[in-house]
């Protein structure tokens, strides 16, 4: 019997480069719901995401930081904004909480054939401008989606040496 669950996260492959393609709408309603779908610290919810498909303004979203590139070929990216984790009312949980609504559609959109790959924010202030997000949030990251450019990236083989062994960062009981 083959586990559709864990063939999507073996299989799974950062996708940079994206064919000239518009996501399907009924797609795109997907993975986002797959974000809303994920667990959530006390189901306190703490996100909200932000669809952008306008090709320029993906462009302009590339000045969010050096490694932010693959925006301006994406079909759709998608910011995560959360209330800011250093604010008052802040709990690190927001983060972990972030991470599981990004990998659950980032695992959505690769059952769909859709690629992806998170970007980094590094300058907030372009990202509050170009995002216009309340000041009590911020955007760490978006997600990058679209269909690859090359579909042979979804059967390509693993990089060899891509992930330590279980062994060496697996302990039990005790480190």
């Amino acid at each position: 019997m083959t586990d559709p669950v864990w063939a999507a996260i073996d299989a799974k492959r950062a996708i940079r480069t994206f064919a000239d393609r518009p996501i399907d709408p009924a797609h795109l309603e997907r993975i986002l719901d797959a974000g809303r779908r994920s667990g959530s610290s006390k189901n306190r919810q703490r996100w909200d995401f932000i669809v952008i498909r306008d090709r320029s303004h993906l462009a302009e979203l590339t000045a969010v930081g050096e490694w932010a590139r693959h925006l301006a070929g994406a079909a759709a990216a998608v910011a995560l904004v959360t209330p800011d984790p250093g604010g008052p009312d802040a709990h690190e949980s927001i983060r972990f909480d972030l991470g599981q609504a990004a990998q659950n559609m980032m695992l959505a959109a690769w059952e769909l054939g859709i690629g992806s790959v998170p970007a980094t924010v590094y300058d907030f202030k372009v990202a509050r401008e170009l995002l216009g997000y309340p000041a009590d949030h911020t955007c760490e990251y978006l997600l990058s989606f679209g269909y690859p450019a090359d579909p042979s990236d979804f059967t390509r083989p693993k990089k060899a040496g891509g992930r330590r062994p279980l062994a060496e960062m697996v302990h039990e009981e005790r480190w």
